[in-house]
């Protein structure tokens, strides 16, 4: 992480915090800041006005429909699928499946691809670093078709340990699944090269891309992964919509994973038989309105663009860096040289929950805990952390205030006060 010109660093602001309605609120008396942003992004304007134009002026189920309604609200959908295939560049848009968010996608491979495809003594590799969501449904499909889940470790910095996951690979491996951004540590992995790994041994990757989508741009082809999934709620769209990214080989070949309406092609009482993807792979009346506001959230963040917002984001990050290491008794869980905008703090003597506290009292909002990371704060050995996760609305004023918030919490419970 390069330090950005103190003399050019104002150029990187976006400022546009103003498109977003909820940050002109005050919280507790104080001007809200935000920076809970790992957790879900705040909506702009034009998110929530395109939900609102939809069930306003476009509401209808979609497919099969033969009024003009249907047949416009499917074409609303049909073009939301289409802008998330752009947005990842995938090769085409049946290789994109609505899902609620990142968990669900997570858990339809699991289930379809992992019970078709695994069987006794078969390995699934993870990361120390995963969120409980691409941990658990592994666990799960594990217990169900006796294969194993073998995990890498990582690093005092909070990187992954290439040369203990070269180690792992070997015939045995069916997949690897690994964040490609760390929600606990703001860990970039080499993604990448993870899946050039895994390809010369045979195993299939899939990658958590919920804390990676809003800050960086994604091309699922040169990463060359098999599956790619995230959420719209970190991306400033809507909750309950998400995608999976699938390589069309692999997801062709899957089954079903519920069943029920639109992914079907005949039904009697003898046989069913399934629609062709992307269908086949979504059962039911799917969150219409969720991807027209999901279509809306990517074309806002295309248009400030995504590489101004990673730079902007990376000179805030170096920025509270340093703003909040000056502070005695602070340490960042997880300063690997290449991370994202996640700072995950702990200060000798407060509780990350109490800390969490006294800054929404200052009207600062972090998350506080163990942010559904357990296995990472177990590595480093703490209940959990404070942590304050960057977005595209947020300024150096933000960080002045979080700092400020955090000097009164240390001076409310005093140096040296034990947790």
């Amino acid at each position: 992480m390069n330090a950005p010109d103190p003399h050019t660093s104002d150029l990187l602001d976006l400022d546009c915090a103003g498109d977003f309605p909820i940050l002109s609120q005050k919280v507790r008396g104080h001007r809200l800041v935000y920076l809970d942003n790992g957790a879900t992004t705040q909506k702009p304007d034009a998110v929530i006005q395109a939900e609102y134009r939809f069930y306003r002026e476009s509401n209808a189920n979609i497919h099969r429909g033969v009024h003009w309604l249907s047949q416009h609200a499917t074409d609303l959908y049909e073009q939301g699928r289409e802008r998330v295939r752009a947005f990842l560049n995938a090769a085409r848009p049946e290789e994109i499946i609505f899902t609620r968010g990142t968990t669900e996608a997570i858990n339809l491979v699991a289930q379809s691809w992992g019970r078709s495809q695994l069987k006794p003594g078969d390995e699934i590799i993870v990361s120390e670093m995963e969120h409980h969501s691409n941990i658990v449904p592994w666990q799960m499909v594990c217990q169900d078709t006796g294969a194993v889940l073998r995990v890498v470790p990582i690093t005092d910095a909070g990187e992954l340990r290439l040369d203990e996951y070269r180690a792992l690979l070997g015939e045995r491996t069916r997949l690897v699944a690994v964040a490609h951004i760390s929600n606990a540590l703001g860990t970039i992995n080499p993604v990448a090269e993870i899946v050039r790994l895994a390809h010369a041994v045979g195993a299939k990757v899939l990658v958590d891309g919920a804390q990676a989508v809003a800050h960086q741009a994604v091309d699922v082809q040169a990463l060359d992964c098999d599956f790619y999934v995230f959420s719209g709620h970190k991306l400033y769209g809507p909750t309950g919509i998400g995608a999976l990214y699938g390589r069309f080989d692999v997801l062709d070949a899957m089954p079903p994973w519920q069943g029920g309406g639109d992914m079907i092609r005949t039904v009697s009482f003898e046989r069913t038989t399934y629609a062709e993807l992307p269908q086949r792979l979504e059962a039911g009346t799917p969150n219409i309105a969720g991807v027209v506001g999901l279509t809306a959230a990517i074309d806002y963040v295309c248009g400030l663009g995504m590489d101004r917002i990673a730079r902007h984001e990376q000179a805030l990050l170096a920025y509270a860096s340093g703003a909040v290491l000056a502070l005695p008794g602070l340490r960042l869980i997880g300063t690997a040289p290449d991370k994202a905008g996640i700072l995950s703090m702990v200060i000798d003597g407060i509780h990350p929950h109490d800390l969490g506290t006294i800054l929404d009292t200052e009207g600062v909002a972090i998350r506080a805990g163990h942010h559904c990371a357990m296995p990472v704060m177990t590595r480093f050995g703490i209940p959990g952390t404070a942590r304050a996760s960057l977005a595209a609305y947020n300024t150096r004023h933000d960080i002045d205030a979080l700092v400020a918030a955090l000097a009164k919490a240390q001076k409310l419970f005093g140096t040296g006060r034990q947790a």
